[in-house]
């Protein structure tokens, strides 16, 4: 076992490694970042929206995972099982009205994908059992014929998925962006409770290697359809962003934004509806920082990215309050108006007692005054007045 590698530009290193040698690592991995990652000189040239070609429905083949992938796994001879989902596609695609993507994603027996597994988007289905020898019929009932397939199990997707592209034996670039996002993503969604509604997994080229970071989410929208929204150069940075905005409101995040699932869009507006063209925005790459990114507690179909409170709790929050900001802070207003209006009366209340004494005592003043013996405009009636407001007589 080696005592080091590199998965881009993270380094794991054995304690026992010499300090020079443990200096050269860190040295090569900036090196790999600033060619291939994050920091290449690529990053936010390019306008991104219209960079998707138009399709209807996404299918994946779940199949071992993007380290074992080689560089075109539709295409080897040691994966038969892509190779023939890819070769029947090419025959049968002109058979079908519905404009379809085919895709390899990982399989992760951890969360139920297992090899043969095929999910398809935006119909929100996986079917298990998919082998060699019944990719034909599969194509024919439910690529071609939009049937439920008979010769496999067939179960219902439910929440989020993000698609990461980390194919890096097809591009180094992906290979390097790729891993980071996923932890990124996994760290994110573990603090906000999300681990049970969003899944992310890694997913072969889907085009555009020189926009990575590139990714894709499958989420419902506002109006609880599904969507299929690309994105390309993102950062870990702005994975936040992503959750918070894209998935739990349905805002589009403009500058980063490839294309959606459906008709062409060249343009898109968002909730950032600044763009990124030619690198005039450079400066703005971290979109966790944006002054628009707000908690998401009114994340639509029940999905909250609130890190106080379990998306069970959520569930239960009236849709009315997910519209309006209005409505969603009145119960609070409500309560801060009649606490200020508490204390003003109180004010006022205690106002009106003091005002009462101070008349009360006036009078018993200028009552006494006129009892006096000593005249007031005597000395010796101006020394009383001093002292008697003093509180010496």
């Amino acid at each position: 076992m080696p005592l080091a590698h590199i998965i881009g530009a993270r380094i794991c290193y054995s304690p026992l490694l010499p300090r020079n040698r443990r200096f050269t690592l860190m040295a090569s991995a900036a090196i790999d970042d600033a060619k291939h990652g994050f920091s290449r000189p690529e990053m936010y040239k390019e306008n991104l929206a219209g960079t998707v070609d138009a399709y209807d429905r996404h299918v994946f083949l779940c199949y071992k995972n993007h380290l074992t992938w080689p560089p075109r796994v539709e295409a080897s001879d040691a994966d038969p099982l892509p190779k023939r989902v890819a070769n029947v596609w090419k025959a049968r695609k002109n058979d079908t009205s519905v404009k379809t993507k085919i895709t390899v994603c990982e399989a992760r027996e951890e969360v139920g994908f297992s090899d043969g597994d095929v999910l398809i988007f935006p119909d929100m289905v996986k079917y298990k059992g998919l082998e060699e020898s019944n990719v034909d019929g599969f194509f024919d009932d439910v690529i071609v014929s939009g049937k439920e397939w008979g010769g496999g199990e067939q179960g219902v997707l439910r929440g989020s998925h993000i698609f990461v592209c980390a194919h890096g034996s097809r591009d180094v670039r992906c290979g390097v962006c790729g891993p980071a996002l996923m932890d990124k993503l996994n760290e994110e969604i573990q603090l906000r409770g999300l681990k049970d509604q969003i899944s992310v997994m890694a997913c072969a080229h889907v085009g555009g290697h020189k926009y990575a970071g590139n990714l894709i989410i499958y989420c419902p929208g506002p109006d609880g359809k599904i969507m299929g929204h690309w994105y390309g150069y993102v950062t870990p940075d702005d994975v936040p962003a992503l959750l918070d905005r894209q998935i739990a409101k349905g805002e589009v995040i403009q500058k980063l934004w490839r294309g959606q699932m459906g008709p062409p869009v060249t343009d898109i507006k968002g909730a950032d509806d600044q763009k990124l063209a030619n690198g005039d925005d450079n400066s703005k790459t971290n979109l966790s920082n944006n002054e628009n990114v707000a908690g998401c507690c009114q994340g639509v179909n029940g999905v909250s990215c609130c890190r106080s409170e379990s998306f069970e709790q959520n569930k239960g929050i009236d849709k009315t309050k997910q519209g309006s900001n209005i409505s969603w802070y009145w119960p609070i207003l409500q309560k801060r108006d009649i606490l200020t209006a508490g204390g003003i009366l109180g004010a006022l209340a205690a106002f009106a007692v003091a005002y009462r004494f101070y008349r009360s005592d006036a009078y018993d003043c200028k009552e006494k005054e006129k009892e006096h013996p000593l005249n007031q405009n005597t000395g010796l009636g101006k020394f009383w007045d001093i002292m008697r407001c003093l509180g010496l007589v």
